[in-house]
């Protein structure tokens, strides 16, 4: 996958300009696709999406949300699309067969909360739940094959919506409005920073807006000690995984980016192991990365010696957000039809 460009990022420039007439065509499309009718599948489905094309925390979102639902008793299963997995599905994940290379990162994570679907085809995937289960999709608001009882949208508050322009010229997968229409919350991620115009608009609208931040495992950062790291990601945006890092008093001595569901070759895996030793740091990367390394030969050595940060999604209002997702869900299926 490519690099984000910076544009997206900042103020709108000549190429965000330039770009914009595209953008128009691409948004009118998207917004078109979003308002069709899909498909209702046995079970109710929870969407987990986000507003921009790049990471923003659908995933820690999703497994926050499943545990949630067990926790109330309920039987949640995961939907996903297995991004940068070679199966197409539909699949359920078996976590000591399927390497990334087969399902994609997400689902292996994932699978370690609830039972996981790999499909591309989401209707197909969502065949293989029962109507006793609840779906909850990573990703896949902007799939309109698929009815959706809840959906929930996931903003980086770091970066917001950058230069607010839908792709190419910035990075909404739709324009704002036509995304917000649809949804039942906004979830924001992170310090207060980018997110303020996305949340007023939210708000104006009568959204929930709910605030969480990315927490990561004291016994892991305990661990690590004074010892200084070399931090490397090759997710949608690497800077927030060393901001998390910094944040919790880790000396990050080296970084290393490379572009979202990166596959790492052995020049770069044998690059980032001589790194480390020569300069005498520890190799800490995301859940995600440790994941697409595992089971991979050619890797193996950097597999070995990297550590994975582990982080939890935490709401400021977690009973709040509780009550709210099960009473969506029981609304759902008592008006199955509305």
């Amino acid at each position: 996958m490519m690099r984000e460009p910076a544009f997206w990022w900042r103020d709108p420039g000549i190429a965000a300009l330039l770009l914009a007439p595209v953008g128009a065509l691409y948004g009118a499309v998207a917004q078109a696709r979003l308002h069709r009718h899909g498909c209702r599948a046995a079970a109710s489905v929870i969407c987990i999406g986000n507003l921009t094309i790049g990471g923003a925390g659908k995933t820690p979102l999703a497994l926050a949300t499943g545990n949630m639902l067990k926790n109330a008793g309920e039987l949640p299963v995961f939907l996903t699309r297995g991004y940068g997995g070679a199966l197409a599905g539909p699949i359920e994940v078996d976590p000591l067969a399927h390497t990334a290379k087969d399902v994609g990162d997400e689902a292996l994570l994932l699978v370690h909360v609830a039972p996981t679907i790999v499909a591309r085809a989401r209707l197909a995937g969502a065949a293989l739940a029962s109507s006793e289960n609840v779906i909850v999709m990573d990703d896949g608001f902007q799939n309109p094959t698929l009815h959706k009882d809840i959906s929930l949208l996931v903003v980086d508050e770091r970066r917001g919506i950058g230069n607010g322009r839908v792709f190419p010229a910035g990075p909404l997968r739709a324009p704002l409005a036509a995304q917000l229409a649809l949804a039942h919350a906004l979830i924001l991620v992170g310090p207060p920073s980018s997110g303020a115009g996305v949340t007023a608009q939210a708000r104006s609208r009568g959204l929930p807006v709910v605030r969480a931040h990315l927490q990561p495992d004291k016994e892991f950062i305990a661990a690590l000690g004074p010892g200084r790291v070399l931090a490397f990601a090759g997710i949608g945006d690497p800077e927030k995984f060393f901001a998390t890092l910094t944040a919790a008093g880790v000396s990050v001595a080296m970084k290393r980016s490379f572009p979202d569901h990166h596959c790492y070759t052995r020049a770069q895996a044998l690059a980032l192991c001589e790194d480390a030793d020569r300069e005498g740091l520890v190799l800490v990367t995301t859940e995600k990365d440790l994941a697409r390394l595992r089971g991979d030969s050619g890797v193996a050595e950097l597999a070995a010696h990297a550590h994975a940060l582990p982080v939890t999604l935490a709401f400021e209002q977690e009973d709040a957000f509780r009550s709210f997702l099960l009473e969506r869900l029981a609304a759902a299926r008592e008006h199955p039809l509305e």
